[in-house]
């Protein structure tokens, strides 16, 4: 069970970093990656208090969320196609 849940992680981790290479700034790139980091400790921790479900959603949904007010601030470099124009 442990090893299909790590499997299904990465696959949706992988499948919004792939999402995002149109993006003209890193809104849904960083809502992935601190939604998966904020499950991840709050599963930890949740963990700990008896509660790993419970902790890995409420990680999960403030990760998200700064994730994406981080994001929204950090542009993208232009490629070379769109610097000729």
């Amino acid at each position: 069970m442990r090893k299909t849940s790590y499997v299904l992680v990465l696959g949706v981790f992988l499948l919004v970093a792939a999402g995002c290479a149109e993006n003209k700034t890193r809104v849904a790139e960083g809502a992935g990656i601190g939604g998966v980091l904020g499950a991840t400790l709050g599963g930890i921790i949740g963990y700990q208090s008896g509660h790993p479900v419970e902790g890995a959603l409420i990680g999960g949904a403030a990760g998200a969320g700064g994730g994406a007010v981080v994001g929204a601030q950090i542009d993208k470099p232009e490629t070379k196609q769109e610097q000729a124009k």
